[in-house]
């Protein structure tokens, strides 16, 4: 009958499931931020270039494209109004009149001769005469706005085409960041790796901690940035990314994981960003990637597998198993807890081991006999004599 029950009491309630966190910074390194409700708009035409460099493909080559036909339709208008305000086209078979331009018979002939003039083709069948002095005028006017229209649209498609944000898509990080003991502290590891045989010139690596937090004075700050340490002072974060390197982040009095265990870390709501900067050897240009972890991507007692061997005289990097993990042993509490275990082992080792210095105070003090006064009130190693040898005396 109890078994019976047991069969048809409900399990054991399954832990609420945590709402996923709206990552601040995508895996594919795609900053989640809008802005809304810009109202200075104008702003943005004071920087046109790093404006329209700043859109998307499709409205680049619209813009690129109605930059120079809108170009050819104005120059050509004002070419088709001289030759209508001088009369050219009322006297198309007279021999005699000396036209503005030749061979101009209507708006279709005007708009041809304004894409000769602003690219400089010249066919020939079409050209300005010395009797139009308008026209001289606008032909100079022509070809400076135009060499100058030609300059701005071919610098913005340049830049847009030689920007290094396709490089960095070449840069890649470990799907997961791991928490492990190294050289007996715990640390936080994540991996990154550079796809291209060109390298990457004076690589850095950064890491921030994206979390809420509240002021004393009450103030809530959604988006803390906080600094993690990968290796500032002593140099490690400037990166020889020739193979894929593992970064790491030790936890320490000053890391904000110092007192986060197991337990806490998985209860914990934050997310860490990673960026990493260089220039691109081929054109110097300075490109930079991002990634970011989540608390759920990272993995507690975990270490990554190695991806570097060596060959025939040359090492061989397999990709195949970057993203891989494989779990070790490690303690499930805090570095501060783990450093303060530490902390308690050392003293207790040094006070249970006697030093060597311990045990040739003694030997002398045996050689002199039990009432030599010299031996007795001598300190040993650095401490006073205990009570008992002070009562004798």
């Amino acid at each position: 009958m109890a078994q019976e029950n047991a069969a048809f009491s409900p399990g054991p309630e399954e832990p609420p499931r945590r709402r996923g966190r709206q990552r601040y910074v995508e895996k594919d390194g795609r900053c989640n931020v809008q802005q809304g409700n810009v109202r200075e708009t104008y702003r943005y035409l004071t920087d046109l270039f790093t404006t329209l460099v700043d859109l998307q493909w499709r409205l680049s080559l619209l813009f690129f494209v109605l930059a120079y036909a809108l170009t050819w339709l104005f120059f050509g208008a004002i070419w088709w109004l001289i030759a209508y305000g001088r009369g050219d086209l009322e006297h198309l078979e007279d021999t005699a009149w000396t036209p503005c331009v030749n061979n101009l018979n209507g708006f279709v002939a005007a708009f041809l001769f304004s894409i000769e003039t602003e690219t400089t083709i010249g066919y020939g069948h079409r050209v300005i005469t010395d009797q139009c002095p308008e026209g001289i005028v606008l032909l100079l006017l022509q070809a400076i706005l135009g060499s100058m229209v030609n300059a701005f649209m071919v610098g913005c498609m340049f830049v847009k085409i030689s920007q290094p944000n396709k490089r960095a898509a070449t840069l890649v990080f470990s799907s997961h960041a791991v928490v492990s003991l190294r050289d007996g502290r715990l640390c936080l590891m994540f991996r990154v790796g550079d796809l291209r045989s060109s390298h990457i010139v004076e690589a850095s690596i950064r890491a921030k901690l994206i979390r809420s937090r509240q002021t004393l004075e009450g103030e809530f700050i959604p988006l803390h940035q906080t600094d993690l340490s990968v290796g500032f002072d002593t140099g490690d974060d400037r990166l020889f990314l020739v193979s894929p390197l593992v970064i790491s982040h030790e936890i320490d009095a000053a890391s904000p994981f110092w007192e986060a265990s197991r337990r806490a870390l998985e209860r914990d709501d934050f997310e860490i960003v990673v960026i990493l900067e260089g220039m691109v050897e081929a054109t110097g240009m300075t490109c930079q990637a991002r990634s970011s972890y989540l608390v759920d991507e990272v993995l507690w007692g975990h270490r990554f597998t190695s991806v570097l061997t060596l060959e025939d005289g040359f090492y061989e990097v397999d990709y195949a198993s970057f993203h891989e993990t494989f779990e070790v042993p490690t303690p499930s509490c805090s570095a501060r807890e783990l450093a303060e275990a530490a902390a308690r082992l050392d003293a207790h080792l040094y006070w249970s081991i006697p030093s060597r210095l311990d045990e040739k105070v003694e030997e002398e003090g045996a050689g002199e006999g039990a009432g030599g006064e010299a031996g007795a009130d001598k300190e040993q190693n650095g401490c006073l004599p205990p009570p008992e040898t002070e009562s004798k005396v």
